[in-house]
């Protein structure tokens, strides 16, 4: 309620505060004003835009939101690299006046991150999403354009999903290294190709093992993987058939959580069944056919990548 409240107050642009000044007086975006400070976009937020009226337009994720990646407080924003959060942050960000009449379904805006477009999607119940993540209210009135609240953060990369699971790999994202044993599996099996944006190739969704999966599918398998190359210790059919199960593509390609077809199965690069579980709190869990009733979890969803969205789950989904 505060933050309509507070979008009434702001009609009298003699007194409206700006964007950043928003972050700073609502306790509900502290963790985006932390964000911001870290990103070095505050003072940039703070001001009219130079360009298309003076206005932004902010797609404002709250703590709550920030809280679902494991980011409660300043201190844990350092554990991202400095030029991912502050591409992170661009890619909330729209360059002119977005009001809430223009959020359409299937309508796409520009973002400040190199062009990249995010899209609107609307649920059988009437419910509006930004990519991944729901539209907790719009025209939140700033003296230098709007803010709409959002649950989840956006992501996304700028690249393809080998290119940005390699970002992963390097440290580039996370100063803590992650998706190490993924990038390892993926060239161990010779399927960097499938993964990679190349002219003519379609669209694809990707469920991405953090390493931590990759770790429990060693300890279930009796094959202990405590390093990357120690997937080298499998089969490479048995691994390449295990990655397969990971990608789905077809209708189902590049698809946001809000977009994926839940409670039902479909079918993996591989051929084999992934049952998608139901629609909640704005994620699916995820299933392979051997996995038994061990349902992997979405630790990180709704990662837009320049050839699909990639959805980092927690187990490794066994066919």
């Amino acid at each position: 309620m505060s933050l309509f409240l507070l979008g009434g107050c702001a009609k009298n642009e003699e007194v409206a505060p700006s964007i950043t000044n928003i972050a700073v007086a609502n306790p509900d975006f502290q963790t985006l004003e932390d964000a911001a400070i870290r990103g070095n976009v505050a003072l940039l937020l703070g001001n009219k835009n130079p360009n298309d009226g003076g206005n932004y337009t902010v797609f404002a994720p709250t703590n709550a939101a920030f809280a679902r990646l494991g980011l409660t407080s300043a201190q844990d924003l350092t554990g991202l690299q400095q030029p991912f959060l502050r591409n992170t942050l661009f890619y909330h960000v729209f360059s002119g006046t977005l009001p809430g009449s223009a959020l359409t379904p299937g309508s796409s805006s520009a973002s400040a991150l190199a062009g990249l477009q995010r899209r609107i999607i609307r649920r059988a119940d009437n419910s509006l999403y930004v990519n991944g993540s729901k539209i907790l209210g719009t025209d939140v009135r700033a003296s230098n354009g709007l803010i709409h609240p959002i649950d989840k953060v956006l992501l996304a990369t700028g690249a393809d999903v080998l290119n940005s699971a390699l970002a992963l790999n390097n440290g580039d994202v996370f100063v803590k290294p992650e998706l190490t044993f993924l990038v390892e599996a993926v060239l161990y099996c010779n399927l960097a190709g499938a993964l990679t944006a190349t002219p003519g190739s379609a669209p694809i969704t990707v469920f991405a093992p953090t390493d931590q999966a990759f770790k429990d599918l060693g300890v279930l398998l009796n094959v202990p993987l405590n390093h990357p190359k120690d997937i080298r210790k499998l089969p490479v059919s048995v691994v390449t058939s295990v990655l397969l199960n990971h990608v789905v593509g077809g209708a189902q390609g590049s698809k946001f959580t809000s977009e994926l077809p839940e409670s039902t199965t479909v079918l993996s690069a591989g051929g084999a069944p992934v049952v998608l579980g139901a629609f909640n709190n704005g994620v699916l869990t995820v299933k392979g056919g051997g996995n038994g009733t061990n349902v992997a979890n979405m630790v990180i969803p709704d990662v837009q990548c320049t050839n699909g969205v990639v959805h980092v789950i927690d187990r490794v989904l066994l066919p």
